[in-house]
């Protein structure tokens, strides 16, 4: 097996022992993304619309580093603070996914790094 670190400046670093991505046999596995907006180191704003824009943007960004498009995305997880927020999150995300969307999970989940109202994590195929 292949296996190679992705990273760029235009998504936050790891805020931990991980790697933005790792691409593996044609396959992208992008890390939950918080949105944080890799400019600032803030988050790209207050509320579930502007957080979700900007951790798919990081995800948009990590995956062209790799070579890659929010088109090859097969799979993707949300994580939200408050499930509440779950058809504000969905309005943005259709945004960024059209036609075949990737399969999907969505949970509410107890709490999340930095207190971030969400995140998300993606998996890709490269063509």
């Amino acid at each position: 097996m292949t296996k190679k670190a992705i990273h760029t400046n235009n998504a936050p670093a790891a805020i931990g022992p991980y790697s933005q991505a790792i691409e593996a046999n044609g396959m992208i596995f992008v890390s939950g993304q918080l949105p944080i907006d890799p400019a600032t180191g803030a988050f790209a704003g207050e509320d579930i619309a502007a957080q979700t824009r900007q951790s798919l943007t990081n995800i948009k960004n990590i995956l062209a580093e790799a070579g890659a498009g929010m088109e090859d995305v097969v799979k993707t997880t949300v994580l939200l603070k408050n499930i509440a927020d779950f058809t504000a999150m969905n309005e943005v995300y259709a945004e960024f996914f059209t036609g075949d969307c990737p399969a999907r999970a969505a949970f509410e989940v107890a709490a999340l790094p930095k207190n971030a109202l969400m995140e998300i994590e993606a998996i890709a195929c490269k063509k």
